[in-house]
C-alpha cells in the first residue's frame, strides 16, 4: 500500500489507479463490515470468528476476506487448519491519506488572505487597548457562536496566556474595531513552536475585511518568528470564521463531537490546523 506525492494539485494516474481499487473494493458492504470487525480487533481473527459475528456462511467469508488480501487490506496466515487475518497497519494512513488526495485536502494551501481593505490597520496591542479588546471579546461572546466563554476573562489572565509579539488589533477609523492573539498550548520544548490562535471582529466592523487583515497578520508573523503549527478549534455555526481561516491556509483535521457544553447543551468544534511554509519548520503530515 505506497503512493507517490501529488504534484500542485494533481492526482498522479498511478496513484488514481491505486485509490479506484481500494475504493472498489470497499464499495461491497461486507468487505467494508469485515475489514472494520479486523481492525478493531487489535489481534489476529479466525475466518471462523468473523462469520459468526457478521453472521455469514464461511464460504462468503472467505470470499470477502480474500478480495482484502488481493488489495492488501488485510494479510492472512495458516495456524493448521485456521485461516488468521490481520489489518495492514498501512490502512490506518494509506485510506485517510487517499481521501484526502481525492478531495483536494494535499494540494497546496493558501499563505493567507490577500484581498485586505486598505482602510484596516493592524497594529500590535498596546496597553491602552485592553478596554477595547475586552469589549470586543463581549461581542463575540454575545454571538453564541464565538466561544465557550461566558464571561470576558480578566485583564491578567489574557495577559498572561497571550504569546507576546503575537497579539494584534484592527483599527478602523481610528477604533479598534477587533483582535487577534495566540497562546501557547504547551510548556514542553518540543511544543514551543505550537499555538492556539484566536480572531475576534467587534459588532458594527463584521464582513468588511477586519478578520481578513488580523489574520493574515498573524500567520505571516507566525511564520516569520518559528511558529510551526497553528490551530484553532471553532463551532460548526460559525461558517465565516470557517472559511476565513481555510483562506489562511489552515485544514480541517475533524470534528470533536459533543466537547464541551455551552449555556447547559453539548456542542461539537471543528478542529483546524496550519502549518508553517518556513522551510525550517517540520514538514506538514
Amino acid at each position: 500500500m505506497t503512493t507517490t506525492t501529488p504534484q500542485l494539485g494533481s492526482l498522479a494516474p498511478q496513484d488514481a489507479a491505486t485509490y479506484a481499487e481500494w475504493f472498489a473494493c470497499l464499495a461491497e458492504p461486507t468487505r467494508v463490515r469485515l475489514l472494520h470487525a479486523v481492525a478493531v480487533a487489535s489481534r489476529p481473527v479466525s475466518v471462523g470468528e468473523l462469520t459468526e459475528q457478521l453472521g455469514i456462511s464461511q464460504s462468503t467469508c472467505s470470499h470477502h476476506v480474500r478480495k482484502l488480501a488481493d488489495v492488501g487490506f488485510v494479510g492472512l496466515r495458516k495456524q493448521g487448519t485456521t485461516t488468521l487475518v490481520t489489518v495492514n497497519p498501512s490502512c490506518c494512513t494509506g485510506l485517510p491519506h487517499a481521501a484526502d488526495a481525492v478531495m483536494g485536502m494535499l494540494a497546496p494551501a493558501p499563505c493567507c488572505p490577500s484581498d485586505v481593505p486598505d482602510d484596516v490597520v493592524v497594529r500590535d496591542l498596546r496597553a491602552d487597548d485592553w478596554a477595547a479588546v475586552r469589549r470586543v471579546y463581549a461581542e463575540g461572546i454575545a454571538t453564541g457562536d464565538a466561544t465557550f466563554e461566558t464571561e470576558v476573562p480578566s485583564r491578567a489572565s489574557l495577559d498572561a496566556r497571550w504569546l507576546p509579539g503575537h497579539r494584534w488589533v484592527a483599527e478602523v477609523d481610528g477604533r479598534v474595531a477587533g483582535w487577534a492573539a495566540a497562546t501557547a498550548v504547551s510548556a514542553r520544548d518540543c511544543y514551543s513552536g505550537v499555538a492556539e490562535t484566536s480572531v475576534y471582529v467587534g459588532d458594527g466592523f463584521r464582513g468588511r475585511g477586519v478578520g481578513k487583515a488580523l489574520l493574515r497578520k498573524q500567520v505571516v508573523a507566525a511564520d516569520a518568528d518559528g511558529l510551526w503549527t497553528l490551530q484553532t478549534s471553532i463551532f460548526p455555526e460559525n461558517r465565516t470564521s470557517l472559511a476565513l481561516h481555510h483562506s489562511a491556509g489552515y485544514r480541517t483535521l475533524g470534528v470533536r463531537d459533543r466537547i464541551a457544553q455551552h449555556h447547559g447543551r453539548w456542542r461539537d468544534t471543528v478542529f483546524l490546523e496550519r502549518r508553517s511554509r518556513s522551510d525550517a519548520a517540520p514538514a506538514a503530515g
